[in-house]
């Protein structure tokens, strides 16, 4: 018992307060008889009473030791707990490492690149074993009978030293020509696609705006000339240009403005400054590119990316497609143009020399760069009457275009039959034209019947189709009537939006623009990033602004309603003053 006691009390006390452990006092308690002194601990007076306790001598002791022992195991499982933790996050670390680490690599190239190496080593395998089997069958059929042997064996001799060193000689000298004439199967390399990144499509837009700019300097020095910017450097190039080609010296003096254009280059690129140009340049400010952008930038930078690109390639689809609709015999009247000067081309070509006809598209083509364009560009109405190019380059159609003639001639086609079936059923007193007439403005008249206004109110050119869009109207509280899908017109005085629930002229909208207090670009979430795709309009009947949300059009349709409100608003002023 005072061994337990003694230890219990070792593990709650401090070293210093004690002296010695002993054994039990009684020498039978001891496994060898001998006796071992005890030494006991210095008591104060305090001890004595605990000692004392009647409900037993170590009783506190042991509370105050059990105590310890549950601090120690708490402070070890704290620190087991931060050990887990310290354990989790070098596991994450030791992820994101091995991720970037095979991003580095690339292990899908160098696994394909290994299979390569792979499939060459076999093809060399197999060859090589066709070559030891050709060579084992051929090595029996080759040996002579042995009385031969003895009889050729110097000339055996002679041909064994020879032929080795010619086929050394032959392999040496042509050996690499003919291994590059080998059929070999072609390899399909697959590229890597890179992911989408904000940084790369900012330098790649900027590294197609600097390998284009040779281009489009070139486009507008020609365009300079041709608009005599610099009269003496288009007099100077007219006169060149015509005694160049009076004489059949123009292809020449091409190939000498390219040289001259490379040697100048080779200067520019050695550290001179030559600037050779009709239009001064201008230095754009290049904003250095930000480390870090945030997702809004991203955003907005993906939108204007994607704005361009949409823009340029639909300029691209337009010239392709008037080519190909320009030698498919789209538009017959223009082909045939086309197919006539073809024919005078290739005729001229067998009859007439070649320097003749040469002089004669040279005179023109120099006569209309220089001066004809001239004219033309500073008379539109000139170019739009006579420009013969020009003419046949815009009437050519694109094929939105002819889809969108095809769906209109056959609208036509439905109204001429429904018009015949109503002539054939309209009363016998109404002739034709009469009974035409009132269909026609019948048409005409559908706009105004809708939103129950005069006849003389009609969309204005930009929004003859309207603009879709959604009515948030704020002011209502039932889900039906604070959404509204429909379609917004602007007229000289009105503002009208229909909606797209057909015989429910009650939840149509018509806003005077006289009663317009407000008008303001609106986005609908600002969490969103951009300027948002919605108009709020503040009237004096409404206590909160009428938003038309989710428009693709939108700064199109605000600048039509705003430049409308102040046509109104300052004529209203006008009258006002007078």
């Amino acid at each position: 018992m005072l061994r337990k006691l003694d230890k219990i009390r070792f593990r709650g006390h401090k070293r210093d307060d004690f002296l010695d452990l002993a054994e039990s006092p009684n020498a039978s308690d001891t496994e060898c008889g001998d006796e071992i002194p005890l030494k006991i601990p210095r008591t104060s007076p305090r001890d004595s009473e605990e000692l004392r306790d009647p409900a037993g001598p170590g009783t506190l002791i042991m509370a105050a030791g059990v105590q310890d022992f549950n601090r120690t195991e708490f402070d070890r499982l704290n620190e087991i707990k931060g050990h887990l933790e310290i354990a989790l996050l070098e596991k994450h670390f030791l992820q994101e490492e091995l991720r970037k680490l095979r991003e580095e690599t690339n292990a899908e190239m160098l696994r394909q690149e290994l299979d390569r190496e792979r499939q060459r080593r076999m093809e060399l395998e197999q060859k090589v074993q066709e070559v030891l089997k050709a060579r084992a069958e051929e090595a029996p059929a080759q040996q002579p009978p042995k009385g031969q042997a003895q009889v050729n064996n110097g000339a055996e001799r002679r041909s064994q030293g020879l032929c080795p060193r010619v086929q050394k000689w032959f392999y040496e000298k042509f050996g690499e020509y003919v291994e590059d004439f080998r059929f070999q199967p072609e390899e399909s390399t697959v590229e890597t696609e890179e992911p989408l990144s904000a940084r790369r499509l900012t330098e790649n837009m900027r590294r197609l705006k600097r390998g284009a700019k040779p281009v489009t300097s070139f486009v507008k020095n020609l365009s300079a000339l041709s608009d005599w910017y610099s009269v003496y450097t288009s007099a100077i190039a007219f006169t060149v240009y015509m005694n160049a080609v009076w004489h059949g010296w123009a292809i020449p003096m091409f190939l000498f403005l390219a040289i001259l254009r490379l040697s100048l280059n080779y200067l520019i690129a050695r550290g001179w400054r030559i600037q050779w140009s009709i239009v001064p340049e201008v230095s754009e400010v290049v904003e250095p590119p930000k480390e870090e952008l945030t997702v809004s930038e991203k955003f907005q930078l993906v939108l204007d990316v994607a704005q361009k690109a949409q823009n340029l390639f639909g300029k691209m689809a337009d010239i392709l497609e008037k080519i190909k609709n320009l030698f498919m015999w789209v538009q017959p009247e223009t082909t045939q143009k086309l197919y006539v000067a073809l024919w005078a081309a290739f005729l001229a070509s067998c009859f007439f020399p070649f320097r003749l006809v040469g002089l004669a598209l040279g005179l023109y083509a120099g006569i209309k760069f220089f001066l004809i364009d001239f004219i033309f560009k500073r008379c539109p109405r000139l170019r739009a009457k006579y420009d013969t190019p020009y003419i046949i380059w815009k009437s050519l159609p694109t094929d939105p275009q002819l889809k969108e003639r095809s769906s209109t001639a056959v609208s036509r086609r439905l109204q001429t039959a429904s018009s015949r079936s109503c002539v054939s059923s309209a009363p016998a007193g109404l002739s034709r034209d009469e009974d035409t007439g009132r269909l026609h403005g019948a048409k005409k008249g559908n706009f105004h019947e809708i939103f129950n206004l005069t006849e003389n109110e009609r969309p204005l050119a930009v929004c003859e189709n309207g603009w879709r869009c959604c009515l948030i109207n704020r002011d209502r509280k039932m889900p039906t009537d604070y959404i509204r899908n429909g379609i917004l017109y602007v007229t000289e005085n009105y503002l009208c939006f229909e909606s797209s629930k057909s015989g429910s002229s009650k939840r149509n909208k018509v806003i005077k623009l006289m009663d317009i207090t407000d008008i303001q670009k609106y986005k609908v979430l600002s969490v969103l990033p951009g300027s948002g795709m919605g108009i709020a309009v503040s009237t004096p009947s409404t206590q909160k602004p009428l938003v038309f949300g989710a428009m693709v059009h939108r700064d199109e349709a605000f600048e039509t309603i705003f430049s409308q409100y102040m046509k109104i608003t300052s004529a209203a002023a006008a009258g006002a003053d007078s």
